[in-house]
């Protein structure tokens, strides 16, 4: 096996890319300092029109990592011994929504601060109880609750996705006595497949694990090379799925999560492949930064546009400030509140190994 240095390599620059895309795409296509700033120059106003409109395919290279790394810890002959489907699924949503949760109060905290200062469609309304603790389960897109900061919904997507792996491996693991064959590995393909040419094609599903699957399958077959002594034969196996799936409907969202899946998938057999130090703490910290720079971006944008010059140079001030906040933001982020609850959250459901966390 590939050691953890060389596999994570390419990950931690994935992650660390693609949540900076995703704090440009939030800045760009909320607004409101964007549609100043672009009035600079023609290539920034089509630098943040390309963002508003591309940015948000970054959330799919985070869909084929995400499955890289659940598949780390979940073979394809079924789930680890010992390990309860249960235990798994509740490790993985503590995991998650320790940080999340603190991360909610933020949003809440800082949408009533910039309500006073601005009216703008990225601020929704007062948060209620209800909402807050459908939030809190990840049930809001499912109830149609109003999401109480951009990007809440991957977060239970993410959860989704992970819990039908850990559901399919199981089922798959219960297989009749004698046979050789890794059911769970053939029911996430049946799963991908139908996702990929059916459910994913339908916006209708796109509150659920089954719009997403096929992207996120990607990157679990892509994971699964590590343990095959022919790793290249999957790859192969998920490239054409991939490339049918694009013939048959391109999506270009789907080709980031292919390109992506692909690439990690090579690297961890590539030699002397190690991660540089910045863009292992940026990747590290790019489940905070995912969770608090919207709050964080909404609150700068108000005090911008309450107390400073509504002129583009002004605003592109307000912009780049608000990128730097963020990030700042996510890394204390990080350092004091996701980095010391993630033992205490796994112990309440330890004994459990190999949950393939993040």
């Amino acid at each position: 096996m590939a050691s953890p240095s060389r596999r994570l390599a390419l990950v931690d620059a994935v992650k660390a890319t693609a949540a900076q895309l995703i704090v440009l795409h939030h800045l760009a296509w909320y607004g409101p300092l964007a549609d100043g700033a672009g009035t600079l120059a023609p290539w920034l106003g089509a630098t943040f029109a390309w963002l508003a409109e591309y940015g948000r395919y970054a959330v799919y290279a985070f869909l084929a990592v995400g499955g890289f790394l659940a598949a780390q810890g979940l073979p394809p002959q079924g789930l680890p011994a010992g390990a309860a489907p249960r235990r798994l699924i509740g490790r993985r949503y503590a995991r998650l929504v320790g940080p999340y949760a603190f991360a909610l109060a933020l949003a809440v905290l800082c949408a009533a601060l910039a309500r006073q200062w601005m009216t703008h469609t990225a601020i929704g309304a007062p948060a209620q109880l209800s909402q807050f603790i459908a939030h809190l389960l990840l049930l809001h897109d499912l109830l149609g609750f109003e999401a109480l900061s951009a990007g809440v919904w991957y977060v239970a997507i993410d959860f989704q996705l992970y819990a039908l792996l850990v559901l399919l491996l199981w089922l798959g693991s219960r297989r009749p006595a004698g046979a050789d064959f890794a059911a769970g590995a053939l029911l996430v393909l049946l799963a991908a497949l139908a996702s990929l040419f059916w459910f994913g094609r339908d916006a209708r599903w796109d509150a659920t694990a089954l719009y997403f699957f096929g992207a996120y399958a990607f990157g679990i077959g892509s994971g699964w090379t590590v343990r095959q002594a022919h790793p290249a034969r999957l790859l192969m196996l998920v490239g054409g799925v991939g490339l049918l799936a694009l013939a048959w409907d391109f999506r270009g969202r789907l080709a980031v999560a292919l390109l992506t899946a692909l690439a990690v998938g090579i690297a961890q057999r590539a030699p002397r492949l190690a991660s540089l130090r910045p863009v292992a703490a940026f990747g590290k910290a790019s489940y905070a930064l995912f969770l608090v720079h919207f709050p964080v971006c909404l609150l700068v944008s108000a005090l911008f546009m309450r107390f400073m010059p509504h002129t583009p140079a002004w605003q592109l001030l307000g912009l780049c400030l608000a990128w730097l906040a963020s990030n700042l933001t996510a890394f204390v982020f990080h350092r004091w509140i996701e980095t010391p609850l993630a033992p205490r959250l796994a112990s309440v459901f330890a004994p459990a190994r190999s949950a393939g966390m993040r």
